[in-house]
């Protein structure tokens, strides 16, 4: 006898979520759909330390000290590490409004501004909340129907509102906010050092094999040392730029978004709330502070009416809950008989009893 097992397919969360996320692994990594420069990225800082791997650390090795391709293993393992760490993870995604939280907002918002009158633009959705004794505006987001929390941003390209957004990077294929900015910093210190230690030693390598061979010849004879060189050129004023740039904003506990709007200087001259007046407090809660958990639950498994699966209808209900025909079942057993199996309906009607005969007048 072969008993069949029938599998359900479980629907996670992650393949219904809007957005314009990409997920892989079952929803474990989650990227932007635009990945064609983070591929870039990778590329480059590949193809940079294996030329560097294969050529000049053996030489230098040999020269100077076993210790050069240690340190730039060390490097270069620490800036993969980082950058997949930013570009895998949720940036700190804020989940949108379900359809009974929207109009329950909708309520609320209606109940306090009042009726607007036909052709009349309706006020701002603003919330005014405290912070260390100072107000911040609270904006509403029309796409995901929520008030956005202090410091969060609604990303055009992701469309999602990422909590403390500080910008989307192209190049690392993700938003950085508040839960990768972290390792998005640990990235670019990580490989400014890097850029640095294999422009350093490339030239020092062009400088020990030229006074053997000679410079020019040594340029036709290592023509990976020269794209090594210039790659890691041009690489090095933005790496390092950027490095600085971002480092200024940890130290005054500012987002790159609050920094090109100028929501704490300019015209507006209210000081950041979220800074702690010092430089040490400041670095310390933005990069060695409690990571906040994803609240997108991505692997969640959703119920059944969520997941697309229509219920069954009245009547395929009803006619699941009538016997079988012997056609349509699976077995019998060995005692039945098609006759036995058979429905009601199927029965034949009794016959009526025959009524008594007359007796006969021999009888009689």
């Amino acid at each position: 006898m072969s008993v069949m097992v029938i599998r359900k397919k479980v629907t996670r969360k992650w393949e219904k979520l809007p957005g314009r996320n990409t997920f892989c692994c079952d929803g474990r990594v989650m990227m932007a759909r635009q990945k064609g420069i983070f591929y870039l990225t990778l590329f480059l800082i590949l193809g940079t330390c294996t030329l560097f791997f294969a050529f000049e650390c053996r030489y230098l090795a040999v020269q100077l000290s076993p210790a050069i391709p240690v340190f730039a293993a060390m490097l270069f393992l620490f800036s993969m590490a980082t950058l997949l760490r930013t570009s895998f993870s949720d940036p700190g995604v804020i989940p949108r409004a379900l359809p009974d939280e929207a109009a329950f907002i909708e309520m609320e918002i209606e109940a306090t501004n009042g009726a607007v009158p036909q052709g009349q633009r309706p006020p701002p959705r603003i919330k005014n909340f405290q912070i260390n004794n100072q107000i911040v505006k609270l904006k509403y987001c029309y796409t995901c129907k929520i008030f956005r929390p202090p410091r969060a941003s609604h990303c055009s390209i992701c469309d999602n509102c990422v909590e403390r957004f500080d910008h989307h990077c192209p190049w690392v294929g993700n938003c950085v906010g508040k839960r990768n900015y972290r390792y998005f910093y640990l990235f670019i210190l990580s490989l400014s050092l890097l850029t640095i230690y294999v422009f350093a030693f490339n030239i020092v390598y062009v400088a020990l094999k030229s006074l053997k061979i000679g410079f020019l010849e040594t340029l036709k004879e290592t023509p990976g040392t020269v794209l090594e060189v210039l790659i890691c050129f041009f690489t090095l004023w933005s790496v390092v730029g950027l490095t600085g740039f971002h480092t200024f904003l940890v130290a005054l506990n500012q987002t790159t978004n609050e920094d090109i709007k100028g929501s704490w200087t300019g015209k507006n001259r209210v000081q950041n709330p979220y800074s702690h007046g010092n430089i040490v407090k400041n670095c310390c809660e933005v990069l060695c502070g409690p990571l906040p958990p994803s609240v997108l639950d991505r692997r969640g498994i959703l119920p059944l009416e969520e997941s697309g699966s229509r219920p069954p209808s009245t009547q395929e209900t009803s006619s699941s809950l009538l016997p079988q025909s012997p056609a349509s079942t699976d077995h019998m057993n060995s005692n039945e008989t098609p006759e036995d199996s058979s429905t009601p309906e199927e029965m034949p009607p009794p016959e009526p009893p025959e009524p008594p005969q007359e007796a006969t007048e021999a009888e009689k």
